[in-house]
């Protein structure tokens, strides 16, 4: 996180000339905040990290739900709430805030507070930076939001100072998707380190497979499922603990009927979401991520790594980069539930 902090402060300092940094720099992060997943655990760790670089990272939340209760940074927050998804009006707010409370640039999470930052900038000439945490292509199953959100995102970049990548997996992307290379940066993301790692045992029989997310058609859930079924089949016993909320009711009608259909309810743990997930790791003796698509470099196998707990993850865009088949950790191939439960055997 820290070279996350130094490579972000460097890019303001060229992008906001005449605005160097001497005693907290004040940039304003543009978020969702419905939700708190990994990007919402990347903006809570930046916000906590750059005072060290000398700025102050504040916040204006478009969609004050999750993030709002559950962060853990202190910096200032201020709720703007879009009247809708299509309610670009809250700009003229944002603007007000960042007038009354002398930022210096603009720091957006996702293709909504992209287009948001982009007309603030362009009513007040303020610089801004866009973090890319997925590819918004192919960020969901939702092939219509999809193809929306790229036209808002291509149209918005056209402006910005910078786009900070993840990944290089994701910064492939983006210059493929014709954005110039001197705005792309590369900075992977971070978890802070952890001095004293409770004591493990040896896992005993059943193993807790553990898995976290905020669970929607993209993270897999189905193929970890089946493999679980798998396994019961061939006689191996594990216990399935499934960490993190669902994206609608919807998809948690889907799954528990595929839960039903499989006869592996007896094997499964449902938390909901947990606000303290080093407890949750260590209730894992080993961590499955099985995503069909759309991951820059999940959060959630960098904080499993740095728990001590070993990781098995798709061939997913930017997860070889964290997890080296056979180094690190094991890779699968996404979609294939019979090769999921030969590496978890």
């Amino acid at each position: 996180m820290i070279q996350k902090a130094t490579a972000l402060s460097k890019s303001i300092e060229n992008a906001a000339a005449g605005s160097v940094p001497t005693t907290h720099t004040k940039i304003l992060h543009v978020i969702s905040g419905e939700h708190f997943s990994g990007a919402e655990r990347v903006q809570d760790l930046l916000a906590m990290a750059l005072p060290e670089f000398g700025y102050e990272a504040d916040f204006v939340c478009l969609k004050p739900e999750k993030f709002p209760k559950v962060r853990e940074s202190k910096s200032e927050l201020f709720e703007v709430p879009m009247g809708s998804n299509f309610d670009i009006f809250c700009y003229r707010e944002v603007v007000r805030l960042v007038k009354k409370n002398g930022y210096v640039a603009l720091h957006a999470h996702s293709p909504r507070t992209l287009l948001i930052s982009a007309l603030v900038s362009r009513a007040i000439k303020i610089p801004f930076f866009y973090h890319v945490h997925s590819p918004v292509s192919r960020d969901s199953t939702r092939s219509i939001q999809n193809r929306i959100n790229t036209v808002v995102e291509t149209w918005a970049l056209k402006s910005t100072s910078g786009m900070i990548c993840v990944s290089s997996s994701l910064a492939k992307y983006m210059r493929e998707l014709g954005h110039p290379s001197e705005k792309i940066f590369v900075v992977s993301n971070g978890v802070p380190s952890i001095e004293d790692l409770p004591h493990r045992d040896p896992p005993k029989t059943p193993w807790t497979i553990g898995t976290m997310a905020l669970f929607r058609p993209r993270k897999g859930t189905e193929v970890l499922l089946d493999a679980l079924a798998i396994l019961k089949n061939n006689g191996t016993e594990v216990r399935l603990r499934a960490v993190g909320p669902f994206e609608t009711e919807q998809y948690e009608k889907e799954i528990m009927a595929r839960v039903e259909k499989l006869d592996v309810g007896d094997r499964i743990d449902w938390t909901g979401f947990q606000k303290d997930v080093s407890e949750q790791f260590q209730q894992m003796d080993l961590f499955v991520l099985p995503s069909l698509f759309g991951e820059g470099l999940p959060m959630v196998v960098l904080e499993a790594m740095a728990h001590g707990v070993p990781v098995i993850a798709s061939r997913v865009e930017g997860i070889p980069e964290a997890v080296r088949d056979g180094i690190d950790g094991l890779i699968f191939q996404p979609s294939n539930a019979k090769d999921l439960a030969e590496k978890i055997r």
